[in-house]
């Protein structure tokens, strides 16, 4: 509901006043941000960003409304949606509603009015944090909202379980198979395997090498998905054990999960790659890529098994955006070559890997 008091208050106390827009509520998440300037619809339904507040580093967000064709999945997925100013009477010929009218009607709480550069300075600064976000009629109890946050464990809640469906679902009508390996997939990974004549089969994160098998795909592909890769120990067994059959491929935290896989670990980044604007440098070319990224994990580059190599690092800050085999048909990357939003310098990602199966 537009006009409402909002408040964002932070683990350490801080305190931001605003507008409250959306649903009237108070949710708990960890606060990310990206810097795309466009794709907040996409974002809000990435299933990646479920336990967290998205804050747009964008100064207007909500222009060209919310349409029927650009969500990533059938719901909004981030806890709650902090912007600097939300237009809420979009102009544009797709839009079918606002994002205030969004937000309301998945009950997710928005505020507006914050001066969102000194929020990301913050961020920058201390890392992302835990924070309570409130959209009401009525004053409400910062400490108490401090003590919400505060008591916020993001990397200790396994959010994959929440966002994975647990029953298959079949897309498509190719002659070739692909088990998508769901942790939370964007709905655009499979249009691009669908496009390129693929039969695409979804399965639950914990599906065993062995179901997966019986399945008889061509090929796996394990998808994004929120929260820490350390308890994805399971998807990452099974992983292990397909990489050494079928072609695979890994995205986002799928590419952590067969880091993982590979022998490696993975650690926390201060604040995570959320926009549409990383540059990605691959090693044996020297090419660099623009890409849409959202993770808050990386892998450890020198801790993966001596017959994987790293392709591609950020040439921001050096991390890890590619792994492959040095035998087999197995790849990853933490970027998203799916785009939605875009760019999509990457999308021939998904030619090489339909080449091996």
């Amino acid at each position: 509901m537009v006009g409402c008091r909002g408040f964002l208050v932070l683990s350490d106390g801080t305190v931001f006043r605003g507008t409250g827009f959306g649903a009237q509520k108070t949710h708990v998440g960890e606060l990310v941000f990206s810097t795309a300037m466009t794709g907040y619809q996409e974002a809000l339904t990435d299933p990646s960003y479920a336990g967290q507040i998205l804050m747009m580093t964008y100064p207007l967000v909500g222009n060209y409304g919310i349409n029927g064709e650009d969500s990533e999945s059938d719901k909004i997925w981030a806890r709650g949606f902090v912007v600097h100013e939300a237009c809420l009477e979009p102009v544009h010929s797709k839009s079918k509603k606002s994002i205030d009218e969004f937000l309301e009607e998945q009950g997710v709480p928005g505020v507006a009015g914050l001066d969102t550069r000194a929020i990301v300075h913050k961020i920058r600064d201390k890392g992302v944090m835990p924070a309570c976000i409130y959209a009401g009629e009525e004053e409400p109890d910062i400490p108490a909202l401090a003590k919400k946050a505060a008591a916020l464990d993001y990397s200790g809640i396994n959010f994959v379980d929440e966002v994975s469906p647990r029953e298959p679902r079949e897309f498509g009508k190719g002659k070739k198979r692909v088990v998508l390996v769901d942790c939370g997939a964007k709905a655009n990974i499979v249009r691009e395997l669908v496009k390129r004549g693929i039969r695409v089969t979804t399965v639950h994160y914990k599906t065993s090498a062995r179901a997966i098998l019986d399945l008889d795909p061509d090929g796996v592909v394990v998808s994004n998905g929120p929260g820490d890769p350390a308890l994805m120990q399971t998807t990452a067994a099974a992983m292990r054990a397909i990489a050494k059959k079928l072609p695979t491929m890994g995205i986002c935290l799928g590419h952590q999960i067969l880091g993982i896989a590979a022998g490696g670990s993975t650690f926390k980044l201060k604040f995570g790659h959320r926009s549409a604007n990383q540059p990605v440098k691959e090693l044996e070319t020297g090419r660099v890529f623009i890409t849409t990224q959202n993770h808050g994990y990386a892998v450890d580059g020198a801790s993966i098994g001596k017959d994987w190599v790293v392709t591609m690092l950020n040439a921001n800050d050096g991390t890890v955006e590619g792994l492959r085999h040095r035998e087999l048909p197995v790849f990853s990357v933490q970027f998203h070559p799916e785009a939605h939003p875009g760019p999509r310098d990457t999308g021939f990602l998904f030619d090489e890997f339909v080449k091996s199966l």
